[in-house]
């Protein structure tokens, strides 16, 4: 049996969120459009700063005043920009995220014009919010967002 794109592409964000250097929740995403990945990215600080495992390997780098990461940026927004500063339209793309997108994520992948978004985990689960604020964003304003339900992928990682 064939996997589907889906499949595929969210297998892909799976591995793609491995290459994380971060200490607290790694994330991959995959920009696609047509069937053909466009763009890639993973959640980490801004290239020529600093590396969390490898500065902070024990608790990681500071977190801001909502507790999150002071450096990274988010998978989605590193696909994006890669995507951006590449001069590759995303109007129209979909985005496979391994875990749901926040409120300014979300903001971000609606003025893109990104039509889709397919995520894995909650991102609400993981903060122990009551609700996917990103996701009902992008819904009330017309993105289709899917959780993944696929069982292709082998081995997906719990949400840690």
């Amino acid at each position: 049996m064939k996997p589907d794109f889906d499949d595929i592409y969210m297998e892909l964000a799976v591995n793609l969120a491995q290459r994380s250097h971060c200490i607290k929740r790694k994330v991959g995403a995959v920009l696609t459009k047509d069937t053909r990945i466009i763009s890639i990215g993973y959640n980490g600080p801004p290239e020529g700063t600093h590396n969390c495992d490898e500065e902070w390997p024990k608790d990681g780098c500071a977190r801001d005043s909502k507790g999150s990461c002071s450096l990274a940026l988010h998978a989605e927004q590193n696909a994006i920009l890669f995507a951006v500063k590449n001069g590759t339209s995303i109007e129209n793309s979909t985005l496979y995220v391994t875990l749901s997108p926040c409120i300014a994520c979300a903001r971000i992948i609606f003025t893109m014009k990104i039509k889709k978004v397919m995520f894995l985990h909650s991102y609400a689960s993981y903060k122990k919010i009551n609700t996917d604020e990103g996701v009902d964003f992008l819904q009330k304003f017309g993105v289709e967002v899917v959780q993944y339900k696929g069982n292709f992928i082998k081995n997906i990682p719990e949400l840690v």
